[in-house]
C-alpha cells in the first residue's frame, strides 16, 4: 500500500532526495519542516503517500485527515507551498498514481489542497489527473506571494524601481543613518538565538491587529523549534537592525537554493517614524543579491509594502476536490 500514517516516514532518505530534484520544491516540502510541523501544529491524523515505480522512488506527498477533509500538511498559517514532489520528468505519471491512491481512499468527502502555485506545474497536473479519476474539481482563488526577481547587482535593483520608490528606499536608509548614526544589521548567531528570539516576539506581539495576537504561546514554541532545527546550518537567519544593544526590527528569512524566503518580520512601533522595518528589508534585498541570490519571495500576504520593493504577485489558488 502506498499510504502511512507512521512519522518514521519523514525520515525517508527517498523523500529527502525527491526534495532535492524536483525544481518546484522549495524549503517547505522538505521533510525536515514537515516533520517539525506535524510534531507542533498538526492536527487529525497524518497520511503521507509512498509512490514508486518499483524500485525507484517516484513520489512523496504528507497529508492531514480531519473530519473528512484531506489536506496537504502544513495548514493555512505557517507553510506558504504545499503539495507532492517528483523526480523531473515523471510529474504527469505521479500526479496520476497520487489521484488514484487518493480516490482509493474511502475516509474523505472533501480534498482542500492549498500551497500549489498558478505558475507551477503540479496544479494542472493534479487538477487534470482528479478528473480522469472522476472526481469533481474546482479551483478557486486564495491568496497572492509576491516575489522579485533578482538582478545581478543592488544599482540595477534600484535602477528597476519606480523613481517614487526608488527615492523612498534610499529616503529612508538616509533619514535613519542620521538619527541612528551607529544602528548596523546584525545576523543571529545559534548561541545568541534564546534573547534574540525573546526580542522578535516581544516586537511581534506590539504590532496591531492580527499579527499582535499571532505570537501565541504555541506559535511561539514553534518558531523556536525551527530556529533550533535550521539556525546552525544557515537555513534560516534571524536579522535585526539593531543601534547598541537595541533591536529596532528582526525579519525570519529561508535561504533554499538561489532563494531568499522572507518569512516573518517585526518592529518596533516606537520607532515607526523612522521606519526600521522597511530598512531592514532593503538590506536584506542587497544582501541576497551580494550573496548571488536571483529570487526573493515575499511569501503569501498581498501586503501593499511588498510591491513597494518592486514585487510581483504570484497566484497561489486552492485546489478542492470532491467524489464524482
Amino acid at each position: 500500500m502506498p499510504w502511512t500514517d507512521d512519522p518514521r516516514a519523514f525520515a525517508d532518505q527517498a523523500w529527502h532526495e525527491l526534495v532535492a530534484r524536483d525544481p518546484e520544491a522549495t524549503f517547505f516540502h522538505s521533510p525536515r519542516y514537515l516533520k517539525l510541523y506535524w510534531e507542533e501544529q498538526g492536527h487529525g491524523e497524518l497520511r503521507v503517500a509512498r509512490l514508486d515505480d518499483g524500485d525507484e522512488p517516484l513520489a512523496r506527498a504528507a497529508f492531514e485527515l480531519e473530519d473528512g477533509v484531506l489536506m496537504f500538511l502544513g495548514g493555512t498559517e505557517v507553510t506558504d507551498y504545499m503539495g507532492p514532489v517528483a523526480a523531473p520528468g515523471r510529474r504527469e505519471r505521479a500526479a496520476k498514481e497520487l489521484m488514484a491512491a487518493i480516490a482509493s481512499r474511502d475516509d474523505w468527502r472533501l480534498a482542500d489542497l492549498r500551497g500549489l502555485p498558478e505558475d507551477g506545474a503540479w496544479l494542472d497536473a493534479l487538477a487534470e489527473a482528479a478528473r480522469a479519476c472522476g472526481m469533481e474539481v474546482r479551483i478557486e482563488d486564495e491568496g497572492v506571494a509576491p516575489q522579485l526577481d533578482l538582478p545581478p547587482s543592488y544599482d540595477r535593483y534600484l535602477a528597476s524601481l519606480s523613481s517614487r520608490h526608488r527615492h523612498e528606499i534610499r529616503r529612508k536608509a538616509r533619514r535613519l543613518a542620521e538619527a541612528l548614526p551607529s544602528a548596523r544589521v546584525t545576523v543571529t548567531h545559534p548561541d545568541e538565538a534564546e534573547p534574540a528570539l525573546d526580542r522578535f516576539f516581544e516586537l511581534h506581539r506590539s504590532s496591531t491587529g492580527p499579527k499582535g495576537k499571532f505570537m501565541q504561546p504555541g506559535m511561539e514554541l514553534f518558531f523556536r523549534r525551527l530556529a533550533d532545527e535550521f539556525l546552525g546550518d544557515g537555513t534560516l537567519r534571524l536579522v535585526f537592525l539593531a543601534d547598541g544593544d537595541e533591536r529596532l526590527a528582526g525579519v525570519v528569512t529561508f535561504r533554499w537554493g538561489d532563494t531568499v524566503l522572507l518569512y516573518n518580520s517585526a518592529y518596533d512601533r516606537a520607532r515607526a517614524r523612522l521606519a526600521p522595518g522597511m530598512v531592514l528589508v532593503a538590506d536584506i534585498i542587497r544582501d541576497a543579491i551580494e550573496s548571488g541570490c536571483g529570487r526573493l519571495d515575499m511569501l503569501k500576504g498581498d501586503l501593499e509594502y511588498k510591491y513597494r520593493f518592486g514585487a510581483r504577485p504570484r497566484r497561489i489558488p486552492r485546489l478542492l476536490l470532491r467524489r464524482g
